[in-house]
């Protein structure tokens, strides 16, 4: 069953169309992320869910209820704001419990409920510190229990770790999943971090230009891409323009790429390739010959930007060991390039 619902969301600001015609489904427990470059119309949606921004059409559905009409207050939503959005006089207490204040929560159902919550993300000792006496994490997790605190129906998250280090980012991001699972959360989350909705998302939607342009897994979105869009977006890919000659993309610098026709649309013109997917060897074996423009070490990785004849590559393979050949590689070397044509494919520019 779905707990939220968006049916042909439209938001217009005049003559610019923010969201168009945006159909959203997320069922109980999952969590689903609006994934998408800046300006393609994800935070708007997530406002309009929250009641912050009427729709100019459409409808928003919780629990099957329609709620497009009904003021944020009084939506079965609770948000956790990029910014964190703690009001700095109020200690860490005060600030868990302003939504249960202004439900007229009682005291002591308050004081319950705002211990509950403070002790799922650890922060029960901190109750009567100030925001500016925590650190970014611990901020984070005082706006993640001031969401929670009202047990919401819909769990709103926007950019909920933009505001914190890579490496604080990575367990942040690890609690709030777990906790999400545990609890059972409906969560629709905004994110520009391809890392964040890769790893947490049950479901990504990629967006651009206010539409949607792909629903999926995170393994159906990087492994059968609708069009070169969501391909570039989600994760990394080499893309090719040319014109289909055989099996194979006949590039603008004339090279012939070998790919799977298999299935391609008319109007596919672009050849996709992941740089996991190139193998690269020393010398010539019978490959595709390319000159070395790059060798970037990146620890258990390393990545390789490959010159075929005017047409540029990205690499990316395991880091050889000090024996291997591939290790002493360096600009201006020549190696022999390949791959599996099946992993190669056709999609629409």
């Amino acid at each position: 069953m779905s707990t939220l619902v968006l049916e042909g969301l439209r938001k217009e600001y005049g003559s610019a169309l923010a969201v168009d015609r945006v159909d959203i489904d997320v069922k109980e427990g999952e969590l689903v992320s609006l994934l998408g470059p800046s300006g393609c119309g994800k935070t708007t949606t997530l406002r309009m869910v929250a009641g912050f921004i009427e729709p100019t059409a459409g409808r928003i559905l919780i629990g099957g209820q329609d709620v497009t009409k009904t003021p944020a207050y009084a939506r079965e939503t609770g948000m956790v704001f990029q910014s964190y959005a703690l009001f700095p006089h109020m200690s860490v207490a005060e600030n868990v419990g302003f939504g249960l204040e202004m439900r007229k929560v009682s005291r002591a159902e308050r004081d319950e409920r705002v211990a509950e919550a403070l002790k799922l993300v650890r922060l029960g000792h901190l109750a009567d510190r100030l925001p500016r006496q925590l650190s970014g994490g611990q901020q984070q997790r005082v706006a993640l229990a001031r969401a929670l605190v009202v047990k919401p129906a819909v769990f709103l998250l926007d950019e909920p770790l933009s505001n914190l280090d890579a490496k604080l980012r990575a367990d942040v991001r690890g609690e709030i999943r777990a906790l999400q699972q545990r609890l059972g959360l409906t969560t629709l989350m905004v994110t520009h971090d391809q890392d964040e909705a890769l790893t947490m998302s049950d479901r990504l939607v990629v967006m651009e230009g206010g539409r949607v342009r792909q629903i999926g897994s995170a393994e159906e979105l990087y492994e059968n891409p609708a069009d070169a869009f969501v391909a570039d977006f989600v994760g990394r890919c080499n893309i090719v323009s040319g014109t289909v000659e055989g099996a194979a993309l006949r590039c603008q610098g004339g090279n012939l790429l070998p790919c799977n026709i298999e299935g391609a649309r008319k109007d596919a013109c672009v050849l996709t390739l992941r740089p996991e997917r190139i193998l690269l060897r020393p010398g010539s074996a019978g490959g595709m010959p390319a000159r070395v423009l790059a060798v970037l070490y990146l620890g258990a990785q390393t990545e390789y930007r490959l010159d075929l004849d005017g047409t540029i590559l990205t690499a990316i393979r395991a880091t050889p060991p000090e024996s291997d050949v591939l290790r002493r590689l360096k600009t201006g070397d020549t190696v022999d390039v390949s791959w599996d044509p099946a992993t190669a494919r056709l999609l629409p520019a």
